[in-house]
């Protein structure tokens, strides 16, 4: 009994029609009646046939319709942020039109193959473009991985040199606005709580020799921006943006006599921890501390609170990152975008205690 696969000549004779008109029922791209619609599809399920071979078609477009996103984090992990999800939100909604797909990576390709691990990598992908969400140590080697083959790349939130496409937000400009605020409302004795600084993701204080050596862009730069106002102010490093990690800096801040009367936090899932963190020892937001965070997502279970925050446009990240890989593709440039951040004001800042 023969196994071979039905094909579109094979649908398009059994229901009578053209090959061309089979072909544009399952493609979409022309309209046809609808008896000759129903004709070709019953055709298709009498015979089997699922639609045209994605594989063929990848090879008349010389493409394999697949856009690598590399992140930096265990994918478990990055999907718990809301400002990942956003972005990713954007970028897929932008590749659509091209027919591509999105695939998955936290590359390490290096070490993938000491170790003769399964699975593709950013070196074996079979990829027409790549996106790096951020750019930190890890991330600039998966660039130099990339730029290797000849791909395509974009880089969201993270400098990668002049000649690669950057989206990224105004960081620093941004978190000086929200320490100005405080600066205006009186606190003077303001602590830092920020996102990871490393590869590592090291969690405690932070000494001078630490903050130097920061090799995570959005890190440093909104901490510069805090710098810009509070150039003094003590440093707490987090592991990852999660509310449990702005709980275990709260504890930290507020353990001590000389505890800050404000934070400022690098995410707004940060600020929530430090929120809950200075609520369990008994501390008033914002009479006895406010909070400042950074990103305006929707945080479960922070009300009555409506944090003073630093809003981004997370989705429209995505989107512009998704047309710059359209139009290299194309064959055009792609210009780099810097978006900007709203300043909101919410009531977990006010003036700092006497």
């Amino acid at each position: 009994m023969s196994t071979r696969r039905a094909t579109i000549t094979d649908v398009a004779r059994t229901a009578g029609v053209s090959p061309s008109t089979a072909s544009v029922v399952f493609s979409g791209k022309t309209p046809v009646s609808d008896a000759t619609r129903r004709r070709v599809l019953d055709a298709a399920a009498t015979l089997g046939y699922t639609g045209p071979d994605p594989r063929a078609a990848s090879l008349r477009r010389g493409r394999s319709g697949i856009v690598g996103v590399v992140l930096d984090l265990h994918l478990g992990a990055a999907f718990l942020d809301p400002v990942t999800r956003l972005t990713m939100d954007g970028l897929t909604e932008s590749v659509a039109p091209l027919g591509a797909g999105l695939l998955l990576l936290r590359d390490r390709s290096s070490v993938a193959a000491e170790r003769d691990e399964p699975g593709p990598t950013l070196t074996t992908a079979p990829l027409d473009a790549a996106v790096l969400m951020g750019c930190s140590g890890l991330l600039r080697e998966s660039l130099a991985s990339v730029r290797a083959r000849g791909i395509p790349v974009v880089v969201v939130e993270g400098d990668a040199g002049s000649d690669v496409p950057q989206i990224r937000l105004d960081n620093r400009e941004a978190q000086r606005q929200a320490a100005h605020h405080l600066r205006g409302l009186g606190h003077t004795r303001v602590a830092v709580v920020t996102l990871p600084l490393t590869d590592e993701r090291a969690r405690g204080w932070v000494g001078a020799d630490a903050e130097a050596a920061i090799t995570v862009d959005v890190t440093r730069d909104r901490l510069a921006g805090a710098r810009d106002v509070y150039p003094d102010a003590p440093l707490w490093a987090s592991a990852s943006s999660s509310i449990d990690e702005g709980v275990t800096a709260g504890r930290a801040l507020f353990a001590g006599p000389d505890r800050p009367t404000a934070v400022l936090a690098q995410s707004d899932l940060l600020a929530a921890g430090v929120i809950r963190a200075a609520e369990e020892g008994g501390l008033r937001v914002p009479d006895d501390v406010s909070v400042t965070g950074f990103d305006g997502v929707v945080v479960d279970g922070l009300a009555p609170y409506s944090l003073t925050t630093l809003v981004q446009p997370a989705s429209e990240k995505g989107r512009a990152a998704g047309d710059a890989v359209a139009a290299m593709l194309d064959g055009r440039d792609a210009a780099s975008i810097l978006f900007t951040c709203t300043f909101r004001e919410g009531n977990t800042t006010g003036p700092a205690p006497r």
